[in-house]
């Protein structure tokens, strides 16, 4: 089976922001501060471009299984993309209150975060969060 190429690794958080668009910079530092106080854990670099917070292990009924980020958030070009690990369907209220984003199955995508209420997606990261903890514990 192949191994999974986004993994856990030592490389600096701080570098990789350093590289960031300064655009995007400002923003980025925001989500590290607000994920990293929301779960407790450092961020850690993912990859390539994901920075990430807590982990958990996954086992698929395909017998794949292995770790995972708990939350985390990517700078990429078109968007920022944060990812909530559980999922949004248990959301609808929070999201409707979040302001300008799009979503994949767990990924929240917005341009900016002037573009959406911090305060909402605070409750929303600690939603997911607080599941993903419950749920893998």
């Amino acid at each position: 089976m192949a191994e999974l190429k986004t993994q856990k690794n030592d490389a600096s958080v701080e570098a990789f922001l350093h590289g960031v668009d300064e655009k995007r910079r400002d923003d980025c530092c925001a989500l590290l501060e607000l994920m990293e106080d929301v779960t407790g854990a450092p961020a850690k670099m993912w990859g390539t471009s994901i920075v990430g917070f807590g982990e958990y292990h996954y086992k698929y009924a395909s017998g794949r299984e292995g770790e995972w980020m708990v939350t985390g958030f990517s700078p990429r070009k078109q968007n920022l993309t944060l990812y909530i690990m559980s999922g949004f369907d248990r959301y609808d209220e929070l999201l409707g209150k979040l302001g300008k984003h799009s979503t994949g199955v767990s990924c929240l995508y917005i341009k900016r975060l002037s573009d959406v209420d911090t305060d909402v997606l605070r409750q929303l990261v600690e939603a997911s969060v607080a599941h993903m903890n419950a749920t893998n514990s």
